[in-house]
């Protein structure tokens, strides 16, 4: 398995396939998971001629259990060492939901020529939580509820929520994958429940907003109009208006996880605008 170990370190679990003078995407992947989220879309895009990278954020998967650094700023200076160390240059960053918060922190301060476009699908900028400049985010008592249902059976916790709103399998007529359910649930309990706890005041907290503004690549911001996790009104319109080069792309009834549910749509919709 490949490392790098960063400046405090902590063990950065990373995926590197492909040939390394090809065109380099960078995945980051959403809370509790780990890069085998994107197994199918670095498939995809390794049979397209690609090289596609996918790290394990601290806290998660098989990095390191870290107790501290588990906010926005050090993860996005965990994938600069990272990118630093394989030394990519004009690179796709595509991130999910809290992925896409990381990809957009690190995309705004990347160094120059590291970054060609990125990809934000399901994400969680420009903030999610509610405040007064946020009216129509969610209310703090929502993430209160979360670190209250991890704290109390972790392991239940993330069964039900992959089996539930992530997916839209508790939406009526639902294809219902066991598979799917279980796979986000290895994943997430292969993390540190720490970490976990910690990513969640990350990912609802943080803004986004001078982050957005201050982005010059091409941005393809992507998400479902039935996401349960990440509601659609308060998060891509509000992006996609604050970056200077962005194009909204909006899926009628589709879940937070559809990379996993409906790859057939979202794969060659991030190729067309690769290429384009």
């Amino acid at each position: 398995m490949s490392f790098i170990k960063t400046t405090d370190g902590t063990e950065i679990f990373y995926k590197d396939w492909g040939p390394k003078d090809a065109t380099p995407i960078v995945f980051h992947h959403g809370w509790p998971l780990s890069a085998d989220d994107w197994d199918n879309q670095m498939m995809f895009f390794l049979e397209k001629g690609f090289r596609v990278i996918a790290h394990d954020r601290r806290g998660h998967g098989r990095s390191s259990q870290t107790w501290t650094g588990n906010e926005m700023d050090t993860y996005a200076a965990d994938v600069a060492e990272l990118t630093d160390a394989l030394d990519l240059k004009g690179a796709i960053h595509i991130g999910h939901s809290t992925g896409g918060g990381e990809a957009v922190h690190y995309v705004a301060r990347a160094k120059p020529g590291r970054v060609a476009k990125a990809v934000i699908i399901g994400a969680v900028p420009p903030v999610m939580v509610q405040s007064d400049k946020n009216p129509g985010g969610l209310p703090i008592t929502v993430f209160d509820d979360l670190r209250a249902a991890q704290n109390a059976n972790r392991s239940q916790f993330f069964h039900d929520l992959a089996a539930g709103p992530f997916y839209g399998f508790n939406r009526p007529g639902a294809k219902i994958s066991e598979a799917t359910i279980l796979n986000w649930w290895r994943q997430g309990m292969m993390g540190a429940a720490k970490a976990h706890y910690d990513c969640i005041k990350a990912f609802s907290e943080t803004d986004f907003t001078d982050d957005l503004k201050a982005i010059d690549v091409p941005v393809l911001v992507m998400h479902g109009t039935d996401d349960q996790i990440v509601p659609y009104a308060d998060s891509a319109p509000l992006s996609a208006k604050l970056l200077k080069n962005g194009t909204l792309k909006s899926y009628e009834g589709f879940p937070h996880g559809m990379c996993t549910t409906h790859p057939e749509v979202i794969n060659p919709d991030i190729l067309a605008f690769i290429q384009g």
